[in-house]
């Protein structure tokens, strides 16, 4: 279209000029080609931004490639240095110098998070290469991402195998081995797992994973103890310089209260880290099964794969029904899940919500998100149950309620989506996050809230599908059956007839954390309150004891009491209320082993296979300037040229009209110039 309004002005102009030259021409002026040419040059300046006030006009930018270097910034990084580190950091600067003459270079630190300072400290407690590439791909996956530098032990003690991880990542990534990939001696157990909550009188299982590195000939037991008493023991003896191994314990609950056992392992001859040799576990008896009710909108697979999760576990009595046969007393259930419900067809019955019960909300494609809105304040549902999306799961690394399996994120990045309504979520500030969309960390997916009762939100369905595609490609059902027990567990853990409470979103905290507590008081009417003051007394295991007052927190009470040394300690929470005393109490503990230490030594071979997965190379610390060559010599590293049309409106030209003042005062004064003469 603007050819069109350039022809046509600059035939308008010509003709303007051509008239001014013919009649200059009958009136003698000397040069009347010149007074003609200024007529047509402000004509057609005229026309055009009259007829085309913006044009467009094409630029063109060279972008060079970007090099992302990513630096290893936790505590085993700089242990793996030593006194290297001086010299490594000096290579390293002079090789991103020399790289950017060529390319723009970006650096990030990482551990469990990305700095931009501070990038040679070795300070994060912990190590996720797989966020720090995610992240990578995320920020800089549209842009000309010529190459990733990942300089690290591959240690890693967050997050899943990066080896595994499924990334779109076009560009090399060369790494950069830090530390000595030789074997040390190490005998370590890895994780501990048991129920948190189990019934009095029953039998329940600690197991425990084993890992050893040349401790060949070691020959010992691993105990079970509890306040120092022998429990149980098994024997091990290692006859090779590699060795894994799941021990398993079993325990009577004869004691009513929260239990505090140890798994320890006897250091092997020569062994440097010895932190690594223990696990603290916490086990709470309760004198009776929990009653769990799953009510339905209508028959779904879903509810069976929950049922098989709890199948076997005597903490939980099952009883399943649909909404048209839903009973009209819920007094007898501790925690009740609602599938769909309230749906489209179906309203929640009244008598559960005057219950005041523990419930954990399943939508699905029938749900009624404007009824559960007016049911619950852990978050506004804003979804359309005419249309429904995918939703692939992410885990949310802050999460704490409770502790899953190490292989989490393994496991997550190979499950289906589930099928959520059209639309999104916003949770309350209070409220846990476990996982949240892929597409929109801000939408979450399965959210927890704490309270009196406390709440369980489950976005979409298709837990069935989950079971079956872990079981596809790891042969069990271990980390979507712990998501759904951990649920109930939760949930049934805070159903109880005791007035006054204290707890801790989890029972092992690491000395670089701040421990928090929550309490809730109930009146007559089971209605929360806060209106007397609570107080906590907390006690070291030396018998050094600290008075605290909670703090109101909407209608409950909070207290975060800081960062605690290493060490076993005790709670007790105190309140008044109606001339009566509410008292209960607890403990904890705080380990004082960061997870860097979980592991000693260099992870060479799997640096390799991560470069070499993606078109890179890989270097030892100490060659790291060799790099500029691969990186340089690389022809796939190169510069794009980005084209663009912008739109400029002549207004904004303010010479654009001093030009035409100039052209029309120039003419003018010629005229009357030669008219003198």
């Amino acid at each position: 279209m603007q050819w069109l309004i350039w022809i046509v002005s600059i035939v308008l102009a010509a003709g303007a000029g051509y008239v001014v030259y013919k009649a200059d021409q009958r009136r003698a002026v000397p040069y009347p080609w010149l007074t003609a040419l200024l007529r047509s040059a402000l004509i057609l300046l005229t026309l055009l931004l009259l007829l085309a006030p913006a044009i467009s006009i094409n630029k063109n930018e060279t972008q060079k490639p970007v090099v992302l270097f990513l630096q290893d910034n936790s505590a085993s990084a700089g242990i793996a240095l030593a006194k290297d580190s001086a010299t490594y950091r000096k290579n390293t600067q002079e090789l991103l110098e020399k790289l950017s003459d060529k390319y723009k270079v970006v650096t990030w630190a990482f551990g469990n998070r990305i700095q931009q300072d501070s990038t040679f400290s070795y300070r994060q407690d912990a190590t996720d290469i797989s966020a720090a590439l995610s992240q990578a791909q995320e920020f800089y996956g549209l842009q000309n991402l010529g190459a990733v530098v990942l300089a690290t032990d591959g240690r890693y003690n967050q997050g899943s195998n990066p080896l595994f991880q499924q990334l779109s990542l076009r560009s090399p990534v060369y790494t950069v081995g830090i530390g000595d990939s030789t074997a040390q001696k190490d005998l370590r157990i890895a994780q501990a797992y048991a129920n948190r909550v189990v019934t009095l009188n029953s039998q329940f299982e600690i197991r425990t994973d084993i890992i050893a590195t040349l401790a060949n000939g070691y020959a010992n037991s691993v105990q079970l103890t509890e306040n120092g008493s022998l429990l149980g023991s098994n024997s091990i003896s290692i006859n090779s310089d590699r060795y894994d191994r799941s021990l398993s314990f079993t325990v009577k609950a004869d004691k009513l209260g929260l239990h505090h056992y140890v798994v320890s392992a006897p250091p092997a001859e020569g062994e440097e880290n010895v932190v690594n040799n223990r696990r603290d576990i916490f086990v709470e008896v309760v004198d009776e099964k929990k009653s769990v009710l799953i009510l339905s909108a209508a028959p779904h697979p879903d509810i069976n794969a929950i049922k098989e999760a709890l199948t076997g576990m005597e903490t939980y009595d099952i009883t399943i029904r649909a909404i048209d046969k839903a009973p009209a007393d819920f007094s007898a259930y501790n925690v009740v899940i609602l599938h769909q419900l309230p749906s489209q067809r179906y309203d929640v019955p009244a008598g559960l919500l005057s219950a005041r019960k523990p419930i954990w909300y399943i939508l699905g494609g029938q749900s009624n998100a404007a009824l559960l809105n007016q049911y619950q304040r852990a978050a506004f549902l804003n979804t359309n149950a005419a249309a429904t999306k995918d939703a692939q799961p992410t885990y949310n690394t802050a999460f704490n309620i409770f502790t899953l399996p190490p292989n989490l994120q393994a496991v997550i990045d190979r499950l289906p989506p589930l099928s959520v309504q059209a639309g999104n979520a916003k949770a309350s500030p209070e409220v846990s996050v476990l996982f949240h969309t892929r597409s929109d960390a801000n939408n979450p997916l399965w959210m927890f809230q704490q309270g009196t009762p406390p709440i369980s939100i489950l976005m979409g369905e298709g837990l069935w599908r989950w079971r079956l595609y872990e079981y596809r490609y790891f042969n069990q059902h271990q980390v979507v059956d712990e998501c759904i027990r951990q649920t109930i567990s939760f949930l049934s853990a805070n159903s109880n007839e005791r007035p006054f409470q204290v707890s801790l979103p989890k029972y092992v905290w690491s000395d670089k954390e701040s421990i928090t507590l929550n309490a809730y008081l109930l009146n007559a009417n089971n209605q929360q309150i806060n209106t007397p003051e609570a107080q906590l007394i907390i006690a070291d295991s030396a018998g050094n004891k600290q008075s605290y007052s909670f703090e109101r927190a909407g209608s409950g009470y909070r207290l975060n009491i800081g960062i605690r040394a290493g060490g076993y300690y005790t709670y007790t929470g105190r309140t008044t209320h109606n001339g009566k005393v509410h008292s209960v109490s607890g403990s904890f503990v705080v380990e004082s082993m960061p997870l860097e230490m979980m592991e000693t030594g260099a992870d060479f071979p799997l640096l390799y296979a991560l470069s070499k997965k993606y078109n890179g190379s890989f270097v030892p610390a100490s060659r790291v300037g060799a790099l500029y060559d691969s990186i340089s010599r690389n022809t796939a590293i190169k510069p794009v040229i980005i084209s663009n049309t912008e739109s400029v409106p002549l207004v904004d030209w303010k010479w654009y009209f001093f030009l035409i003042l100039v052209i029309a005062v120039a003419e003018w004064l010629l005229r009357k110039y030669w008219m003198a003469q």
